[in-house]
């Protein structure tokens, strides 16, 4: 484990690409020979990702990125961690970068106008702009802006169903919309123009951006924000939140969550407990078996949960501490 402090860096760029595929591997080798780990995504209409590595290793990948004169510069947002918060670096090939089901609906063409998150309160406290929280459900949970609506969507390609019901007669009315990075705003709102709302805004940078800019003392947020790497949630100060997730249904749990009787490490919480079917308390059960059979042999297992990490790690520092007073 390097005692470096590792950087965390996230970043999308809607820009079409019709070689994306033969882009994959160059990447993937610049982020192994650089130590940096997490995801890519390629596609036709752009790039999206959230990797992380030494503040070294991940200026070489975006130094690549950005020099390609097509990707161009990129927008990138920031955090800080003490361990990588990924266990290995994947560059996926897709259809959307973003997946909203609706290929003819592509930010490239048209996009609502940006709010930075200095302006977004003044909008958002306005009674007539309808206030759309675009994440799912489970993220909505955890945290979201004063007034804000929740369209209760399990993936954002049920989002356009969500406009069609409860959307579809207020194309005169301004709409606001946000999420955790800003990419899934950019189809929502490029969605709402191509259907003929009139005014569309969106959160530039997403949540992220606003908690980094805007004093939490002035903030309009509401909660922790859900992140997709082993930090689960961060606060208003982007440090890692109090949750933790649950492996069989990636849902943030908190300590209460734990205590009930629907709560099985590594197989169930009270988020799916009812959901689940045999087949996949089966799997997880199987899963959970291997990690504790790793924990006893005293093996890091890939499936460890970030408080099972560093337990292991301290673990590990703790028998060297000793046998190095041997000595």
């Amino acid at each position: 484990m390097s005692s470096e402090a590792i950087t965390i860096v996230a970043y999308y760029k809607f820009v079409p690409l019709p070689d994306f595929e033969r882009r994959r591997q160059p990447l993937l080798e610049v982020c192994e020979a650089n130590g940096v780990k997490g995801t890519i995504l390629l596609a036709a209409e752009g790039l999206n990702s959230t990797i992380a590595g030494t503040e070294k290793g991940i200026e070489a990948v975006l130094d690549f990125l950005q020099s390609d004169p097509v990707i161009g510069p990129l927008t990138v947002k920031r955090s800080q961690a003490d361990e990588i918060p990924f266990y290995r670096m994947k560059v996926r090939l897709k259809k959307e970068i973003v997946r909203l089901g609706m290929p003819e609906v592509n930010p490239n063409d048209q996009v609502g106008e940006y709010v930075a998150p200095e302006d977004w309160n003044a909008l958002i406290s306005d009674p007539n702009v309808i206030l759309v929280d675009t994440r799912n459900d489970y993220e909505y949970e955890i945290g979201s802006f004063e007034g804000a609506l929740n369209p209760n969507t399990k993936s954002f390609r049920e989002f356009p169903e969500y406009v069609a019901k409860e959307l579809v007669d207020k194309k005169d009315q301004p709409v606001a919309m946000f999420c955790t990075g800003g990419i899934r705003c950019e189809k929502s709102t490029s969605l709402l123009l191509k259907q003929g709302f009139k005014k569309v805004y969106h959160l530039d940078g997403g949540i992220l951006n606003y908690l980094e800019k805007v004093d939490a003392g002035k903030s309009l947020w509401n909660g922790d924000c859900f992140v997709f790497d082993n930090r689960v949630t961060v606060d208003h100060q982007l440090e890692p939140g109090d949750y933790e997730m649950c492996h069989a249904c990636r849902h943030a749990i908190t300590d209460e969550d734990k205590r009930s009787p629907h709560y099985q490490e590594g197989i169930s919480c009270p988020h799916c407990h009812d959901s689940l079917s045999e087949e996949q308390r089966e799997r997880a059960a199987q899963r959970q078996k291997q990690v504790e059979i790793s924990q006893k042999l005293d093996r890091k297992h890939i499936g460890m949960t970030e408080v099972e990490r560093l337990a292991w790690r301290d673990k590990k520092l703790e028998t060297k501490r000793k046998n190095a007073a041997k000595q």
